[in-house]
């Protein structure tokens, strides 16, 4: 569904989203922390509702009770891939993520 990109060309796009990284693990993380766990969790529930809308699932993870961890990338691809940036310009657009 898509070329996987280099390192090199995943962190130039990452360039344009300073809130993610890529891991050791090949893929892309970001943290976001907010007001409080009910800010935290409907930020949850949208991204859930965003990937599952793009049938691309991420891992999310709160904890702290209002900091949201997620990971992502194109398993089936084995790698990072325009459907992951799509997710994440998604991602930071939504209220609250910056």
């Amino acid at each position: 569904m898509g070329t996987t990109y280099t390192e090199a060309e995943i962190k130039e796009r990452l360039a344009e989203h300073p809130n993610w990284s890529l891991g050791d693990d090949g893929q892309l993380h970001a943290e976001f922390v907010f007001k409080n766990f009910s800010r935290a969790m409907l930020f949850a529930s949208a991204v859930g509702l965003l990937a599952e809308s793009a049938n691309h699932h991420p891992d999310l993870f709160i904890h702290s009770y209002k900091h949201v961890r997620l990971s992502l990338m194109t398993h089936d691809q084995g790698g990072i891939t325009e459907r992951d940036f799509a997710l994440i310009r998604q991602i930071d657009a939504l209220p609250g993520s910056h």
